[in-house]
């Protein structure tokens, strides 16, 4: 590089304290309520703060990922019992009984 990369700042590692304790007790948090967190603390930051502070210390809130209807594979797989059965009727499914 043609310059020497500045470290964060003194004020920016308080900040980041503070991150890392309220990322210990609510992981949940994203970048906005941990603006607000900041706010209410008495700290006066904006989203694009945070955003980058938590980017450098690896930090992501937890949230639901997709695919999460996947069915479990151990899981046992009934047959169904009507398949061969012709249905004339309403509610003649309701009445049928199986053992």
């Amino acid at each position: 590089l043609y310059y020497d990369p500045k470290g964060e700042s003194e004020y920016n590692i308080v900040l980041m304290n503070l991150l890392d304790e309220q990322y210990t007790k609510t992981p949940f948090y994203g970048v906005e309520k941990m603006t607000v967190f900041l706010k209410e603390v008495g700290h006066q930051v904006n989203v694009k703060r945070v955003r980058r502070l938590l980017r450098a210390m690896g930090l992501e809130a937890i949230y639901p990922r997709i695919n999460l209807s996947k069915a479990n594979l151990e899981h046992k797989i009934y047959p169904y019992l009507l398949r061969h059965m012709a249905i004339t009727r309403c509610n003649i499914r309701g009445i049928l009984k199986f053992c």
